[in-house]
C-alpha cells in the first residue's frame, strides 16, 4: 500500500486542485488514521513519522499535502487566506479528499493526527462532523490567537525574508514563497487576530490526546488546556524540553503515548494487535 507520492484532482470552490498524497502501511483492513500537517509543512516534511505511529498502532496512513503546499497546487497569484482558511481545509478541503480516495468516513470513521494548523483543523473537522471522526491527536493546536503566536510568526517572516529559510523550505514546496505567504500573511492579518474556535469545540464527542511541549514558542499551554475544558473526554500530555513539533522533539514519548492512547479507546486496534 506504500509507494510514495501519488496525485489527485479535486474540484475546491470551483477551481482544479492537484493533491499530493501517500498512502502508509499494508494492512488494508486496519483502522486508517490521516496526518494534517503544521502551518508550513507538507507530505514530506513529516518525514518517517507517521509510519512509525502507523506501525506502533497497528494503523494505515494517509498523510497530504494541503493546496498551497508540498507538490500540490500553488495559491492562485490574486489568492489571499482569508480567517476562515482553516475552516475551509477541515469542511471542504478534507471531505472531498477522502471522497476522492474512497473512504467513507460515515462508515469508517477515521482518527485525525494534526499538528498545530493541522491540530485546528482536525478539531474543526471533529466539530462539524461528530459522527466522521473516531479520535483526534493533537500537537500544538490552536484555539485561539495569542501575542506569543503572533509575536513569533512575524520572526518567521524576518528569518524567511534575510535568512536561508526560504532555501530550506524548497526543499520541500514546490513553491516557498506560495506556502509562507499564504500562511504568514493569514496570521498577521489584523482580522484574524480576535480568530477563536472555543464554542465550535463542544460538539466534539470523540476521545482526544492533545499534545503541546512546555516550551512551545507558537503558544502556551492554555491551548491544549482549553481544549481539555470544552471536550472532557481530553487527555492532556505536556512534555519537558519540547517546543513547537513533539514529533520532531519529543518523538520517543510521542510514539509511545499515542499508541497507548489509541489502544485504550479503539477496541478495533486490539483486534487487529492479537491477531498478530
Amino acid at each position: 500500500m506504500s509507494g510514495g507520492a501519488e496525485f489527485v484532482e479535486l474540484d475546491w470552490g470551483g477551481r482544479t486542485v492537484r493533491i499530493e498524497y501517500e498512502w502508509l502501511g499494508t494492512h488494508t483492513d486496519a483502522p486508517l488514521m490521516v496526518f494534517l500537517h503544521e502551518g508550513l509543512g507538507s507530505r514530506a516534511l513529516w518525514k518517517d513519522f507517521p509510519a512509525r505511529l502507523c506501525a506502533a498502532a497497528n494503523y494505515r496512513g494517509l498523510v497530504y499535502s494541503r493546496p498551497g503546499y508540498g507538490r500540490s497546487t500553488p495559491r492562485a497569484a490574486d489568492e489571499r487566506w482569508a480567517p476562515d482558511f482553516m475552516h475551509r481545509q477541515a469542511c471542504e478541503v478534507l471531505p472531498a479528499l477522502l471522497d476522492a480516495l474512497d473512504v467513507d468516513p460515515r462508515a469508517n470513521p477515521p482518527w485525525l493526527f494534526g499538528h498545530s494548523d493541522g491540530g485546528s483543523i482536525a478539531l474543526l473537522f471533529a466539530a462539524r462532523y461528530p459522527g466522521r471522526c473516531a479520535g483526534l491527536i493533537l500537537v500544538s493546536p490552536h484555539i485561539l490567537v495569542e501575542d506569543i503566536t503572533l509575536a513569533s510568526i512575524e520572526r518567521a517572516r524576518e528569518a524567511y525574508e534575510r535568512t536561508d529559510l526560504r532555501e530550506r523550505l524548497a526543499r520541500y514546496h514546490d513553491n516557498p514563497d506560495s506556502t509562507f505567504y499564504g500562511w504568514n500573511d493569514a496570521w498577521l492579518d489584523p482580522a484574524f487576530r480576535d480568530w477563536t474556535i472555543e464554542v465550535e469545540l463542544d460538539a466534539i464527542t470523540c476521545p482526544v490526546l492533545a499534545v503541546q511541549g512546555v516550551d512551545d514558542e507558537y503558544g502556551t499551554l492554555e491551548q491544549i488546556r482549553g481544549v481539555a475544558r470544552r471536550v472532557p473526554q481530553t487527555e492532556l500530555l505536556e512534555l519537558v524540553d519540547c517546543g513547537h513539533s513533539a514529533h520532531r522533539d519529543q518523538a520517543e514519548p510521542l510514539l509511545r503515548e499515542a499508541a497507548r492512547f489509541i489502544a485504550t479507546k479503539d477496541p478495533a486496534t486490539r483486534r487487529l494487535a492479537g491477531a498478530g
